[in-house]
């Protein structure tokens, strides 16, 4: 399945059903009356999130919907049937904006969570609803009212515990793969991950999901390599994992140039605990290793973590640092949340 985070899709909700002009005629019957009933009313455009999707990908193939349309109304007082709504399901972590691409409509974080975008005419009312004292027999009918139309964009981000960053070829990937079930492409080449990929890993019985994104380079803020769009999948995390190539030849140098980018990039990225790590020790010496990691402390201010994900060596240490990471995190929103408000 491709992964698509992103849709451009035209909405319309049907028109509400005409009234009906009628009046009862029947053998013995004498001045039986008005009887035309309503029109039904148009079908809704809704969006509902669902947990069994992960990306978009639906929307590249149909971009039209169109609710139906209100049944008309009949003789008999018969009322027409409300036209049949439009649901659009999309996966978790969906933003709904509208087709300036800046105002957000909804934001769709929970399975079962739904919104109306596009809400169904009303139908017109029949003769038989315009009887009073003095007009006995009216001749008039209404028409159905129009639904609503619109464009909207759909943009998934993806909602994970952990966010992968860090330049290409800084072993974001590899790491994912060794600590989750997850099969990313690997290889020796830079931007091999062209779309973001989740994982799950299991700290302390508990599951944490780790997001991984394509690598940013200088001045991806401005378009170069594949841009920053996709860090918008780690705007929800709670934490970062920032990675650095222990090969490279200025491990500060690199940490630096990420880090320029997230500010860049702004949406709070900059501000989101991090943990540190040089990858690549396997194919490290120690004088290196250690000359990559003064430079790197010097440049985060915090102690980094030497990683090899090849070897294992100090993968679990990672790990017990993000779930603390974590959890200090979710202690602090406790904290700061209001009094009286309850939230699981």
């Amino acid at each position: 399945m491709k992964f698509l985070d992103q849709a451009k899709v035209y909405i319309r909700s049907g028109d509400g059903g005409a009234g009906c002009l009628s009046f009862r005629r029947e053998k013995f019957i004498e001045f039986g009356g008005p009887d035309g009933g309503n029109g039904g009313n148009g079908g809704d455009v809704r969006v509902e999130c669902v947990s069994n999707l992960n990306t978009l990908i639906d929307y590249r193939y149909q971009q039209h919907f169109k609710a139906a349309t209100g049944g008309h109304g009949m003789g008999k007082n018969r009322s027409g049937a409300k036209g049949a709504d439009v649901v659009l399901k999309v996966p978790e972590g969906t933003q709904i904006f509208d087709e300036d691409g800046e105002t957000l409509l909804a934001d769709l974080t929970e399975p079962g969570q739904q919104v109306v975008l596009a809400k169904g005419g009303n139908g017109g009312f029949g003769n038989a609803h315009f009887t009073t004292s003095t007009n006995r027999a009216p001749r008039r009918a209404n028409p159905g009212l129009p639904g609503e139309e619109r464009w909207i964009w759909l943009r998934l981000k993806l909602i994970a515990d952990v966010g992968l960053v860090g330049l290409p070829n800084a072993g974001k990937s590899t790491f994912l793969s060794v600590v989750s079930s997850a099969r990313p492409k690997i290889a020796d080449y830079p931007f091999t991950t062209l779309h973001p990929g989740l994982g799950v890993a299991s700290v302390y019985g508990s599951d944490v999901i780790i997001a991984d994104i394509p690598g940013l380079i200088e001045g991806a803020h401005e378009g170069a390599g594949l841009g920053d769009r996709f860090l918008g999948h780690v705007e929800r995390c709670r934490v970062l994992l920032h990675l650095v190539d222990g090969t490279c030849e200025h491990a500060g140098k690199n940490y630096q140039t990420v880090r320029g980018e997230l500010e860049a990039y702004g949406h709070g990225l900059s501000e989101k605990p991090e943990i540190v790590a040089l990858t690549k020790a396997d194919a490290l010496d120690a004088e290196t290793a250690k000359k990559q990691l003064e430079r790197l402390r010097r440049a985060a201010k915090i102690k980094p973590f030497l990683l090899s994900s090849v070897s294992g060596e100090h993968v679990d240490d990672v790990l017990r640092a993000l779930h603390h990471e974590m959890q200090a995190v979710a202690e602090q929103s406790r904290e700061n949340q209001p009094a009286g408000e309850w939230r699981p």
